[in-house]
């Protein structure tokens, strides 16, 4: 049975840092896309970032790009996303994803993701 569990949310002030970790189990994910997704209460879920297989392509959001950064250890089965320079606005549950079959490139749409954990609360206060 394949399992995404996240850890390393938690609360921190505006202009902090977190750093997000996801391992994955079930299965070896380190040809497949992983990333991350995050929803805000009363919002929908939105990409956040992602990185390919390969670890050479990776894209974000707008809103994060410059703060953010994915990353993957192939050998630990594990993606992580260090957050920089938080703001409130990044508020939100976040979301390890990971699809279900090579791709070398990242997709944006929740749906192409087959696994997803079961998220962990991030909460940055102003």
């Amino acid at each position: 049975q394949v399992q995404l569990v996240e850890s390393g949310g938690g609360l921190v002030q505006a202009g902090g840092s977190l750093r997000l970790s996801c391992t994955a189990s079930g299965r070896s994910f380190s040809t497949i896309p992983m990333g991350w997704f995050r929803q805000a209460p009363g919002k929908e879920r939105d990409f956040v970032a992602g990185m390919a297989w390969s670890g050479g392509t990776t894209y974000y959001a707008d809103s994060v790009k410059g703060r953010f950064t994915i990353s993957r250890d192939n050998a630990k089965n594990t993606v992580y996303l260090q957050m920089n320079s938080l703001k409130p606005e990044d508020t939100a549950v976040y979301y390890c994803v990971a699809m279900n079959a090579p791709f070398n490139a990242v997709a944006v749409t929740p749906t192409r993701y087959r696994y997803w954990g079961q998220g962990t609360q991030v909460t940055v206060s102003s």
